[in-house]
Parts: C-alpha cells; sequence; structure tokens
C-alpha cells in the first residue's frame, strides 16, 4: 500500500503489524488492513478472538506546555467558580527542547499531588483535533494547546485511537499510556464554564496520562510513533466508560483491572 496515498502512517513493521486481542469481549472498531496470512498467537495465556492490522494517521507534536503553582479568584465572590483556588492547570507553551523526565517536564507544576504528578501520570497527551471544536462550540478565539493543562498537544490521534499501554516515541523518549485523564472541577474555574466535568465526561475530550519510559528532550513539530499496542481493546474512550460504569458492567471492571498497564489509582478504583 503506498504511504503517500494513504496520508497514514504504519505501525512497526513498515507495512503491517498485527494485533492480538486477548481478553476481548467487544472487538473494537479499527481501520482494517488486508488480513495477515500468519496471525501471530496470543502470548498472554488468555482465549484469542481475532487479529486486526491496524493504520493510524501521521502523528505529531504541536506543541509542549509547562506551568506553575498559582492562586486565582477574589474572596467573598458570589459566584464560586470566581472564589479562590489554587492550581498549575494553567500550561503556557514552550519554545524549544524541553526535558521529558519520569517525572514529567522539567519546568512543570502540580499543586494536587494526589490527583495529579507522579510516574504513572508524568504527562497529560491531548489531541490538538479537539481545539477547533471547542472554539465552534464556544464561539470563542482563546481556546489554545495547554488550554485544557496538557503537557503535549497531538495531531493525528484522540479517545478513540490511543489505547491503554500503547507505546509512543517521540525523539529518543518513549511514553506509555497509563489512563484516561479523569477532569476535575479546575477545569470549570479555567474555562468559566460550571458544567464542563459533565460536559467532557459525555464527550470523552478528556485526554490521557503516559509513563516516561525513556527520558529525553522533546520539542514542537516533532513526529510521534506508535511503537507498541499490547491492549487494543482498551481504548481511552473505553477505559473510561467501564470505570464509570463500573458497576453495571462488573466483568468489564474486572478485564479492565487486569490489564497490567493501567495505573494503580485506577485499579483501586475499580476494586472499591
Amino acid at each position: 500500500m503506498d504511504q503517500a496515498a494513504t496520508g497514514s502512517t504504519l505501525i512497526r513493521p513498515i507495512s503491517l503489524i498485527r494485533v492480538r486481542f486477548c481478553e476481548l469481549s467487544h472487538p473494537p472498531k479499527l481501520p482494517l488492513a488486508p488480513a495477515s496470512p500468519r496471525p501471530i498467537p496470543c502470548d498472554r495465556g488468555t482465549e484469542t478472538r481475532g487479529y486486526a492490522p491496524i493504520y493510524i494517521p501521521a502523528m505529531r507534536l504541536e506543541s509542549v506546555q509547562v506551568g506553575s503553582v498559582r492562586t486565582y479568584g477574589t474572596a467573598g465572590a458570589a459566584n464560586p467558580l470566581d472564589r479562590p483556588w489554587t492550581s498549575a492547570i494553567r500550561k503556557e507553551p514552550v519554545a524549544g527542547p524541553v526535558w521529558a523526565g519520569r517525572e514529567g517536564l522539567s519546568g512543570d507544576q502540580q499543586y494536587d499531588r494526589q490527583g495529579h504528578g507522579g510516574p504513572d501520570r508524568a504527562l497529560l497527551m491531548y489531541a490538538a483535533d479537539h481545539y477547533p471544536r471547542w472554539r465552534t462550540e464556544w464561539n470563542r478565539k482563546d481556546v489554545a494547546p495547554g488550554g485544557f493543562g496538557e503537557n503535549l498537544t497531538v495531531s493525528g490521534i484522540n479517545e478513540d485511537i490511543a489505547c491503554l499501554g500503547d507505546i509512543y516515541g517521540i525523539g529518543e523518549v518513549r511514553v506509555e499510556v497509563s489512563s484516561p485523564r479523569s477532569p476535575c472541577q479546575n477545569l470549570s474555574r479555567r474555562h468559566g464554564i460550571p458544567d464542563l466535568v459533565k460536559v467532557i465526561t459525555q464527550n470523552h475530550r478528556s485526554g490521557w496520562y503516559l509513563r516516561v519510559l525513556h527520558e529525553g528532550w522533546v520539542e514542537a513539530g516533532m513526529p510521534v510513533a506508535l511503537l507498541d499496542r499490547p491492549y487494543p481493546q482498551w481504548t481511552v474512550r473505553r477505559t473510561a466508560m467501564v470505570r464509570r460504569l463500573r458497576l453495571d458492567l462488573p466483568e468489564e471492571a474486572r478485564l479492565l483491572a487486569a490489564c497490567p498497564a493501567l495505573q494503580d489509582e485506577w485499579r483501586r478504583k475499580l476494586a472499591g
């Protein structure tokens, strides 16, 4: 297949990858290439339900952001969203290379370490393609990369494509998807929209957290490559849905909790 004709990037190996669906009760709808003549066996000791070669669009790191802890608001304000609050959710674009370490980007801060930061949530990635939609829906021009508190704004991927355990290469850096991002009230305060958490829960434009497996420099404009996809059944969107509906989907929740790539905090929530 001519890559230039399709406008897509092929996952390793160059022409084709065969992906294993392990313990997959509802195979995801994926853009399929021609079927592989020699499917590889599932190596996780579970039943193999199917195989699918996957093609994805070309991905690019559009912007890199860091932020510092600040306090906003006015004491005694009538609107609760305008009362004092402290956060590092306001992220600003950085020009030039930035060091991505195990705990996150150099110069980036988090205020609430219980809900943010740490090796399992070192970086927050967000789909660049969401921003035109937010600007149209809100009729605002001031919604730009970093507006949802992310460190890495990437084009060519979203919550329906990214999966738990995905490993991406950005230059020498290697990162792994650890969980969806759980939106908090600070996003409502940041944008002055009281029901924004509910809106994000419904439209799944949440972003997702990354572990840094191999440290290095990142910079806006770098290509992003998908190097491995061990759990294609657990898209970010499906993962978030199963956690939210875990009491109604106990078997799905059990399978999700068993996914080795899932961060521990989510595993505890599913167990509780």
